[in-house]
């Protein structure tokens, strides 16, 4: 007789197309880095929030 696989630790994946967000890398140069970390403080935001929020109203 064979025995069950064991489970594998943590989350079980999601349905294909059911994920909560797709990540994009990317780059930036030290200068336009800096510029985002400042405008980000600024608003009271962390740098993927502003990214975000920034590149949502510019689609808009």
């Amino acid at each position: 007789m064979s025995q069950p696989k064991p489970k594998k630790p943590g989350r079980p994946k999601l349905a294909k197309g059911h994920a909560k967000a797709h990540i994009v890398p990317v780059r930036f140069n030290p200068d336009l880095l800096r510029r985002v970390e400042k405008a980000a403080k600024a608003s009271g935001k962390n740098v993927s929030e502003w990214i975000r929020s920034t590149l949502d109203a510019a689609t808009n």
